[in-house]
């Protein structure tokens, strides 16, 4: 530690999901996508000329903006891509936020946030969400800076409609509100549709869920040109070529393939909303999830006990021992094979 810096020693970083390599597992606990990219992506990148792997990918990411301003009916200035929606969001701290900057956000959601609020120097101003894990929303009208919505949000898997959104808009119209859409596409309702109302609304999302291309690290806002610029500025004073040449066509590629979009989306919202009955049926409890995961307790065992019992019969989940949720467990929903086998083994080796 003698040449670390002090923000090296004091920072606890973002704590990622198992991925242990000591043996197989039915993998629930990233939400990850259990089905493979659109066919089509995977084309292009097996048809790549090797060639290109010699140069630099392009830095203004064209292609990808195309397709994303396309299919969100957005003009292309109002794009911008980076190494996956961290990233983006990470740009986000440091193009429109100074040090000592108070931003809202809630006490359960998405880890990065607190990383990124110490990572930066910004003031983290904490609402609590309520008793049944809802936001309160009047909790975002207090001063400060910035506001960060993650919707659906994570870990809770709880979906605001787009009036509640347009709710907290109207009424921090001082505030740049960010709204991370990881899961936007398992069930809620995307607020790009008002970045042209409102220039203080950045919408991020992300490959990485609904496009099966967690690998590539491709994410993305949409905002208003201003915004957008600001993002550019940082980008290229830290790093221009951001997404590789395989990221930025097969992203494309896979973003302009609505049809499978459509149809494997579809398929984990159907998955979903079966296994949660089927959970319940075992004497499970969770939210009303708009994700690609559940979140549950069981009303008569320990969270980390199950947690435990389920990665000793092969399947991983995600326990948070943290305050308020340390009972719950948030699952991935895999292929239906998968769930009906860890639906099977609580049965028979846990719950029994």
């Amino acid at each position: 530690m003698k040449f670390w810096s002090n923000k090296a020693k004091s920072i606890e970083p973002y704590t990622y999901g198992e991925q242990p390599k000591d043996k197989k597992y039915i993998k629930l606990n990233t939400n990850e996508n259990p089905y493979p990219p659109s066919p089509k992506a995977v084309k292009i990148i097996r048809e790549l000329d090797e060639n290109i792997y010699k140069l630099y990918s392009d830095p203004t990411c064209s292609e990808i903006k195309e397709a994303i301003s396309k299919v969100y009916n957005v003009d292309k200035e109002q794009v911008f891509v980076g190494n996956g929606s961290d990233e983006v969001i990470a740009f986000s701290y440091q193009a429109f936020f100074d040090k000592g900057d108070k931003i809202i956000y809630p006490d359960i959601t998405y880890s990065f946030y607190p990383v990124y609020s110490k990572m930066y120097d910004t003031t983290e101003i904490i609402n609590p969400l309520n008793e049944d894990f809802t936001m309160n929303l009047k909790g975002f009208n207090q001063e400060g800076k910035g506001i960060i919505l993650t919707n659906p949000n994570a870990p809770t898997g709880i979906a605001l409609t787009l009036e509640e959104i347009e709710s907290v808009i109207q009424n921090n119209l001082d505030k740049l509100i960010i709204v991370d859409e990881a899961y936007v596409d398992f069930g809620a309702e995307s607020a790009v549709k008002l970045i042209n109302k409102y220039n203080n609304l950045l919408v991020i999302q992300t490959f990485s869920k609904s496009r099966s291309f967690a690998s590539l690290r491709i994410g993305f806002a949409i905002g208003n040109k201003d915004l957008i610029k600001a993002l550019h500025i940082i980008k290229d004073s830290y790093n221009p070529y951001t997404l590789d040449t395989i990221g930025i066509k097969a992203g494309a590629t896979a973003m302009l393939d609505v049809e499978y979009f459509d149809k494997t989306r579809k398929a984990i919202m159907s998955t979903r909303d079966r296994i949660k009955k089927e959970l319940e049926k075992l004497g499970f409890e969770g939210t009303n999830s708009k994700s690609n995961f559940l979140f549950m307790k069981h009303n008569s065992l320990d969270g980390e006990y199950i947690f435990k019992k389920l990665k000793e019969n092969g399947v991983l989940v995600r326990y948070f021992n943290k305050p308020r949720i340390n009972n719950y467990l948030r699952i991935s929903i895999g292929t239906d094979e998968e769930m009906n086998e860890m639906i099977k083994i609580l049965k028979e080796k846990i719950l029994k």
